[in-house]
């Protein structure tokens, strides 16, 4: 005997909620926006980059350069964190154009050819609702019932879900002067809100690392074997 269709909505709509509540909170979840590389870098190949990334956090700056730049070693790349580069006086201030040309020459004379710059550029505040779908109740083809079962979504603010949703922005540039276009990539991201820093920072840098191997900008992480 088959189950009534309501009960199967029900447990639909449930299994729903659980799924999106492991999304928000502890898996947390990450989407390629947008991927935009140069084609003048093509065969681009850096061989030692600086890692920036641009929050007042100063741990979390910190943990996120270092777990870029330990996938890069991995892959053969020398790469340092801004955090130990950078002196205090740079970091803890703003800077003039001047000011970050002259940084710039002394990340020549020190052999950087790249700077890996990433930081979060908005933060969108979106809310779901938790209702039941039209799509596995073939009675709600109707529209008097399906208004009928969705009006509590205007009216009902206990069913729903806020969560924010980070809009994360990675850039590569060619330090080399005598390119006339320096831009080499450009990345955006949007990551679910999650629980910690930590799982962010982790969940951003694998999602980044794909990207800019599937660009080939970095190759793929050497074997042991």
């Amino acid at each position: 005997m088959k189950k009534p269709l309501n009960n199967i909505n029900s447990r639909l709509r449930i299994l729903f909620v659980l799924l999106f509540i492991c999304l928000i909170t502890s898996c947390s979840s990450i989407k390629l926006i947008r991927s935009n590389k140069n084609p003048k870098f093509n065969l681009f190949k850096p061989k030692k980059i600086l890692v920036v990334g641009v929050t007042p956090d100063y741990e979390a700056r910190k943990t996120f350069e270092f777990k870029v730049i330990t996938q890069l070693n991995a892959r053969k790349i020398n790469a340092l964190q801004s955090a130990v580069v950078f002196e205090s006086s740079f970091k803890n201030k703003e800077q003039t154009e001047k000011e970050i040309e002259l940084e710039i020459d002394k990340l020549l004379q020190n052999n950087y050819d790249t700077v890996l710059v990433s930081l979060v550029k908005g933060i969108d505040e979106n809310e779901l609702f938790e209702g039941e779908s039209s799509k596995t109740d073939y009675h709600l083809r109707r529209f008097a019932l399906y208004y009928l079962t969705h009006q509590n979504a205007y009216f009902n603010e206990e069913n729903r879900t806020k969560y924010k949703v980070y809009n994360i922005e990675t850039t590569i540039y060619n330090l080399k002067k005598d390119s006339d276009k320096s831009l080499v990539w450009q990345g955006t991201f949007d990551l679910v809100d999650p629980n910690s820093n930590t799982k962010a920072i982790e969940t951003y840098v694998k999602k980044l690392i794909k990207t800019l191997e599937k660009e080939k900008i970095i190759p793929k992480k050497f074997s042991k074997n």
